[in-house]
C-alpha cells in the first residue's frame, strides 16, 4: 500500500535549527581536542616525568609567569616591540616579494637578471648577517626590520613567481579569444589562479618572519619577545622563556587565520568547491 503524499498548503514547514555546537566543523573539534591533549600531557610530564622546572616548566607555572609579566607591563612592551618590527618587515617584504614575482613572471629579461641573485640571497644564512646589519643600521628597529624583511621576501617572491608562471595556458587563450587585454588577463585570470600560491608564500613568510624576530632581537635589542627569550634563558627563568615562545606561536596562528580570511574574501570559489 503506497504512502499518502503530503499536500502542499503554502504553510512553511518548521524544521529544528541546528545548534551552534553542532554546526562547528569536525576539523575544528579535532584541532581543539589536540590542543587540550597537549596541554594535559605538558602538565603531567612536567610534574611526573621531568620534575625540574629549570628544564621544563609546568604550564600552570607558565600561566602564572604570564600574569606576573602582564601585571608589571613588561610583557606588553615586549609584545608591542616585536609586533611593530614584524608588521613593518612583513608588509614591506610582501609588497616587494609580490611585485618582484610579477616582474619575473611577465618579463623573461627581468627573470634572467634577477634569478641568480634570488638564488644566492635566498641560500645565504641571514643569522650570519645580523651583526653586519647592526653595523649598518644601528641597534634600533631598522636592523630588526632588515632581518625580518630578508627572511620573508624570498618565500613570497618565489611562490608568487611560480603561481603566475604556471597558470593554465588554455585559460589565458580563452580570455584573449574574447578580446581581453593584457591587464585584464592578469587581473581576471593569472592573478586569481596564482592567489593560492601567493597566500602560501605569505603563510611561509609568517613562520620565517617570526623566526626572524627572534634572531634579530638576539643582537643588541632592548625589548621584544626575542629579547625576553634571551634574557630568560640567561637567567634560567624557564617559565618566562616559554611565555615568549607561546606568545610567538599564538601570534603565528592568528596571522595565518587572518591570511585565510583574506583569501576567502579574494577567492571565495575555492572554499565553496572544497566545502570549507
Amino acid at each position: 500500500m503506497s504512502q499518502p503524499r503530503a499536500v502542499a498548503t503554502g504553510t512553511p514547514v518548521l524544521r529544528p535549527r541546528r545548534g551552534r555546537l553542532r554546526s562547528v566543523r569536525p576539523s575544528t573539534w579535532r584541532g581543539i581536542a589536540s590542543i587540550l591533549a597537549v596541554i594535559v600531557l605538558w602538565e603531567v610530564a612536567a610534574r611526573t616525568v621531568v620534575k625540574n622546572p629549570l628544564f621544563f616548566a609546568p604550564l600552570t607555572a607558565v600561566a602564572a609567569r604570564t600574569l606576573e609579566l602582564w601585571g608589571s607591563q613588561e610583557l606588553q612592551v615586549h609584545m608591542w616591540t616585536s609586533f611593530f618590527e614584524f608588521t613593518l618587515g612583513f608588509v614591506l617584504a610582501s609588497i616587494v616579494g609580490i611585485g618582484a614575482g610579477v616582474i619575473m613572471a611577465t618579463s623573461a629579461t627581468a627573470r634572467d637578471l634577477m634569478d641568480p641573485w634570488v638564488s644566492m640571497l635566498y641560500s645565504t644564512p641571514i643569522i650570519a648577517l645580523g651583526p653586519l646589519f647592526i653595523l649598518w643600521f644601528g641597534i634600533g628597529i631598522s636592523s630588526k626590520i632588515a632581518v625580518i624583511f630578508l627572511v620573508v621576501v624570498f618565500p613570497v617572491l618565489l611562490n608568487a613567481y611560480v603561481g603566475l608562471s604556471t597558470v593554465d595556458p588554455g585559460l589565458i587563450e580563452a580570455a584573449r579569444s574574447f578580446g581581453a587585454t593584457t591587464s585584464q588577463v592578469f587581473s581576471k585570470v593569472r592573478f586569481p589562479a596564482a592567489l593560492p600560491f601567493i597566500v602560501t608564500g605569505l603563510r611561509l613568510g609568517v613562520a620565517r618572519g617570526l623566526v626572524g624576530v627572534v634572531v634579530a632581537e638576539l643582537f643588541g635589542a632592548k625589548a621584544g619577545l626575542g629579547y625576553l627569550i634571551l634574557i630568560s634563558a640567561q637567567t634560567f627563568d624557564t617559565a618566562a622563556l616559554f611565555v615568549g615562545v607561546l606568545v610567538l606561536a599564538f601570534s603565528g596562528v592568528v596571522a595565518v587565520e587572518v591570511l585565510k580570511w583574506i583569501e576567502r574574501q579574494l577567492a571565495p570559489w575555492r572554499f565553496q568547491e572544497s566545502g570549507e
